[in-house]
């Protein structure tokens, strides 16, 4: 079951969680404009933590908060003689946490994956392609390297097409602010106590509240329950089994 912001009616929403563990009477958060900003913030932040949980844990199926109402692909144009190129955020202004693929436009207009090479790595030299950095030497693209908020292509491309570039994204999550009611965060419904938990933690224990170390508890069992939850998603991907030999000499 997804849990609301705030659930002022059934009394089920992650601001009367918090109301509940924290020993707050009903409305105290809910009904106080100091109160609501501080623990929306902390709500949010706990979105933060769970994300880095998730990205830790997650396996081949690459999580994406389902609040989002777009994909999460950025495009952007193909532009002769430029091969750096600068992604901050999607197109809705949430800023990009990570890169797992890009795809470019061949003069064809089919698009086509080009591999990573990190540049900065003692190993760079592995893989590089005809990398050249700083220099402008043109050619089919065929990888790229991340570094700051530019991807850089190991060749000049010598055409433009508009949306020649995607980029395959992990983004922040949508966050909640004082006045939302039934919005619901964006992760595995049965991981999203984990988001009042942490903030009915911290309260108790910065008030020490008698029952914090029971929320510690919680909490820790709860972040074991997004690692496994999200550790167990691509059931469509077939596990590798690998023997070990024996050693019997």
């Amino acid at each position: 079951m997804s849990i609301a912001f705030s659930d002022t009616t059934n009394k089920s929403g992650l601001i009367q969680q918090i109301e509940r563990n924290c020993g707050f009477n009903d409305g105290d958060i809910s009904g106080n404009t100091l109160r609501m900003a501080q623990f929306t913030s902390d709500i949010n932040q706990t979105m933060d933590d769970a994300l880095a949980i998730i990205f830790k844990a997650g396996g081949t199926w690459q999580y994406d908060d389902s609040s989002h109402a777009d994909f999460p692909v950025v495009t952007a144009n193909l532009t002769s003689g430029t091969r750096r190129y600068s992604f901050t955020e999607d197109d809705n202004s949430n800023l990009l946490l990570g890169i797992y693929k890009v795809m470019v436009m061949d003069e064809a207009g089919v698009y086509q994956e080009v591999k990573p090479v990190d540049l900065q790595s003692t190993n760079s030299n592995e893989n590089v392609d005809s990398f050249v950095d700083g220099q402008d030497e043109t050619g089919v693209i065929t990888s790229y390297d991340k570094t700051g908020k530019y991807i850089t292509f190991n060749l000049t491309p010598t055409y433009s097409q508009t949306g020649g570039i995607q980029v395959y994204i992990n983004r922040e999550s949508t966050y909640f602010t004082v006045s939302d009611t039934t919005k619901k965060p964006g992760i595995d419904g049965l991981c999203q106590e984990y988001l009042s938990l942490v903030p009915s933690y911290k309260y108790a224990r910065n008030h020490s509240l008698p029952n914090v170390a029971r929320l510690e508890k919680d909490v820790s069992m709860m972040e074991q329950k997004i690692k496994d939850r999200y550790g167990r998603r691509e059931r469509d991907t077939r596990r590798a089994f690998v023997p070990v030999e024996a050693n019997n000499r």
